[in-house]
C-alpha cells in the first residue's frame, strides 16, 4: 500500500521507512509539519504515520486541517509522550489510532494492516442519511435538523454517521470505540461519553421535535427513528 510517514528525527523515520519498505509498502517522507501536509492532502495514500511533535506545525494541528478540509485517510500517531491528556488530544484531532515511543515495529505494521483494512463509514452508493428531522449529506458533509444546519467537529461527524445509520438499535460503547475510533482496546479515557455528550447539545438542544438521542445508563446509546438511505 502507499503510505506516507510524517516524522522529524531522521533515525525513526529511516528505522520505520526501511522497515515498511521490507513489507512491500510504498513509502514517502515528510520531514516536518507543512510538508506533510501539502503530501497528505493529495489523497493517494491508505495510511499516514505521523509523529505528534513536528516542526513548522506539530502532528495534532495538522491532523485538525486534514480533518476538517475532509481528508478521512486512516491516521496512526506516534509520540513520545504517553498521558492520557496527550492520546485524548490526539484522537480528538482526528487520529484512528495512537502508538506510543518506543515501540515494537512488529506492532506499528500490524496496527497499519488494520488501519488499512477498515471499511469506510460512508458507502459511495449512499449520498444521504434521515433520521426523524435530522438529515447528513455525506458529500457535502453537512447535517441539519428541522432545515436548521448544525455545525460538527470531523470526529462528532464520524460519531453521528455511525448512529443515522444503526438508528433505532442499541449501540454500546465498545461499538463505537472500535467502528468510530478504530480502537480495539479501552483507551481508559471519557472520549466516547464526551463526545456523545457534545453531540447531544448540538443535534438535540432546541428543537420542539423532542430528543433524538437517548442514554441507557450502563448500556448503550440508541438514536431515536428509523434511518433512511438515499
Amino acid at each position: 500500500m502507499d503510505i506516507l510517514l510524517i516524522e522529524d528525527d531522521a533515525e525513526t523515520r529511516d528505522y520505520v521507512a526501511r522497515g515498511l519498505r521490507d513489507l512491500g509498502h510504498a513509502v514517502d517522507e515528510a520531514r516536518d509539519g507543512p510538508a506533510g501536509l501539502r503530501r497528505a492532502r493529495d489523497g493517494r495514500y491508505q495510511v499516514l504515520v505521523v509523529d505528534r511533535m513536528l516542526p513548522g506545525l506539530d502532528g495534532v494541528a495538522l491532523l485538525r486541517a486534514l480533518r476538517e478540509a475532509g481528508t478521512r485517510t486512516p491516521v496512526l500517531m506516534l509520540t513520545a509522550l504517553g498521558e492520557v491528556d496527550a492520546r485524548v488530544e490526539g484522537i480528538e484531532a482526528g487520529a484512528d489510532d495512537y502508538l506510543a515511543k518506543p515501540f515494537a515495529f512488529a506492532e506499528l505494521a500490524a496496527r497499519i494492516g488494520a488501519l488499512a483494512r477498515r471499511p469506510p463509514l460512508a458507502s459511495a452508493a449512499v449520498v444521504e442519511l434521515r433520521v426523524a428531522g435530522l438529515e447528513m449529506d455525506l458529500l457535502k458533509r453537512e447535517v441539519r435538523r428541522d432545515g436548521r444546519l448544525i455545525e460538527l467537529q470531523p470526529r462528532e461527524f464520524h460519531l453521528l454517521e455511525y448512529l443515522m445509520r444503526h438508528a433505532g438499535e442499541l449501540v454500546t460503547r465498545t461499538m463505537l470505540l472500535e467502528q468510530v475510533w478504530e480502537y480495539h482496546f479501552d483507551p481508559q479515557t471519557s472520549v466516547v461519553e464526551t463526545h456523545i455528550s457534545r453531540l447531544r447539545g448540538k443535534i438535540d438542544r432546541g428543537f420542539a421535535s423532542g430528543e433524538l438521542l437517548s442514554t441507557l445508563r450502563g448500556v448503550g446509546y440508541v438514536l431515536r427513528g428509523t434511518s433512511e438511505r438515499a
